[in-house]
C-alpha cells in the first residue's frame, strides 16, 4: 500500500459511494467466431436470465474536444431502431413498449472504459427470443432520430450546467483532472463539448466501436451452455464486423506521474467536500486482494475502519467517511472521501492524512486483519 500511495492529491469537493467487493463465480467462457467474447454462468434457481453486451466504447474513446460522446451515443441507442427485411422500424416509444410487452428490463450505461447494453428477462422462450432479439436491433441498428439527438442535446447540457453549481460534481471534475491532467481518463463533458456534437458523430463512433469483433456478452441465469451459446451469436450477428478482425483500437497514452496537489476550491456551499487521492490500481494487478484487505481496514469497512473511528466517532468531524480502490485498465484511482463542516475541514484534513501515514507506517494489528479477512 506504501508503494501506491506515495504520492496524495486533495480536492475539496464530493463524496463518491464505495465499490463492494465480490465473490467469485464459476465462469464459462468461450469466444464466437466473429471475435466476440462470452461469459456465462448457469442458474436455473429462478426462472430468470441477465444479459449485458459490452464494447471498449467509453468515454475513454471520446474524441478530442467531443468529451460526452460515448455516453451521448449510448443513451441514444434505444431512441429508435431502422427498419431490417420485414421488420418494421420502431420509435422510442415503441422500444419501450416492446420491452415492456416482455416484462422485460432494458438498461444501458457508459463508464470511463466501457459502454453497452443490460436485459433482465424471463427465461420462457417466448418472452426472452422476444426481448433478446430486440436488444439485439437496439444495439446494431438504432435510428439516431435528429429530433430526438436535438432534444437529448439540450437535456444534459441543462443536467451539466446544473451539475456545475453543486460542489460534489464541481470536485468529482476537478479531482479526476488533477489526477490525469489531458489523459483521456481526465476528460470531462461539459456544456461547451456536447454542444459540438452532431448526428454524423454519433454515427461514426456507433460504427468504429459498436462491433461484433470487440464485443463481450455476459448472461447468468436458467439457460444452458447451448442456449447461452445461441443467444450470443444472436446478440451479435447484426452488428458490423471489423475489415480486418485483428485491428486495434488506438493505445491509450499512459497515466500521467501522480505529483502532490492541493486544490482548495471556493463555494458558497454549508460543508466542505474532501477527496484525497492518486492514481494506483490496475485490474489484474497482484495486490488487488491485498488492497482489498487492506482498504477495508483502513477506510472500506464502514464502522469498524480506522478513518471512521479517527474522524467520526472520536472526534465528530464527520458523519461518514470511506477511502475505496477503482481497479482499471490503466491505474485507476484510490480515494478517500468526507463532508465535514467549513470550520472543521482543516482539522479534519490533518486527522485523515495522520491515520493514512500511520497506517502506511505501522500497518495492521492481527486482530484488525484478522477480522477484516
Amino acid at each position: 500500500m506504501k508503494r501506491i500511495l506515495s504520492t496524495i492529491v486533495v480536492v475539496i469537493g464530493c463524496v463518491i459511494g464505495t465499490v463492494p467487493a465480490h465473490a467469485a463465480l464459476q465462469i464459462q467462457n468461450w469466444t464466437l467466431e466473429n471475435g466476440a467474447r462470452v461469459l456465462f454462468v448457469e442458474n436455473h434457481t429462478i426462472p430468470m436470465l441477465d444479459v449485458s453486451v459490452e464494447f471498449d466504447a467509453g468515454a475513454r474513446r471520446d474524441p478530442a474536444g467531443k468529451a460526452g460522446l460515448a455516453a451521448f451515443t449510448n443513451g441514444m441507442l434505444a431512441r429508435g431502431v431502422l427498419a431490417a427485411g420485414t421488420e418494421p422500424a420502431l420509435s422510442e416509444a415503441q422500444v419501450s413498449d416492446a420491452f415492456a410487452d416482455t416484462a422485460a428490463q432494458r438498461g444501458g450505461a457508459a463508464g470511463s472504459e466501457r459502454a453497452g447494453a443490460s436485459l433482465r428477462t424471463l427465461s420462457s422462450a417466448a418472452e426472452r427470443d422476444a426481448a433478446l432479439t430486440l436488444l439485439a436491433r437496439v444495439l446494431a441498428q438504432p435510428s439516431f432520430p435528429a429530433d430526438i439527438i436535438a432534444r437529448d442535446k439540450a437535456r444534459t447540457i441543462a443536467h451539466l450546467k446544473e451539475a456545475l453549481t453543486k460542489p460534489e460534481a464541481i470536485a468529482d471534475k476537478a479531482f479526476w483532472h488533477a489526477l490525469y491532467g489531458d489523459h483521456p481518463y481526465g476528460q470531462q463533458a461539459s456544456p461547451e463539448s456536447v454542444a459540438t456534437i452532431e448526428r454524423a458523430d454519433i454515427l461514426e463512433f456507433h460504427r468504429s466501436h459498436y462491433v461484433a469483433d470487440r464485443a463481450v456478452i455476459a448472461m447468468i441465469g436458467d439457460i444452458s451452455r447451448a442456449e447461452a451459446d445461441a443467444i450470443a451469436q444472436q446478440l451479435t450477428q447484426r452488428l458490423p464486423r471489423l475489415p480486418n478482425s485483428t485491428e486495434a483500437l488506438p493505445a491509450m497514452p499512459e497515466v500521467p506521474p501522480a505529483h502532490a496537489e492541493e486544490l482548495r476550491i471556493a463555494h458558497p456551499a454549508s460543508q466542505a467536500h474532501i477527496l484525497i487521492g492518486a492514481p494506483a490500481l490496475q485490474r489484474n494487478d497482484p495486490d488487488y486482494f491485498t488492497l482489498t484487505v487492506a482498504n477495508y481496514i483502513l477506510g472500506g469497512g464502514g464502522f469498524v475502519s480506522r478513518l471512521t473511528r479517527e474522524v467520526r466517532e472520536k472526534r465528530g468531524l464527520s458523519y461518514s467517511i470511506y477511502s475505496y480502490f477503482t481497479p482499471m485498465a490503466q491505474p485507476g484511482p484510490f480515494q478517500i472521501g468526507l463532508q465535514t463542516s467549513k470550520a472543521q475541514a482543516d482539522e479534519a484534513l490533518k486527522v485523515v492524512r495522520g491515520t493514512l501515514a500511520t497506517f502506511l507506517q505501522e500497518g495492521p494489528t492481527n486482530a484488525e486483519l484478522q477480522d477484516s479477512r
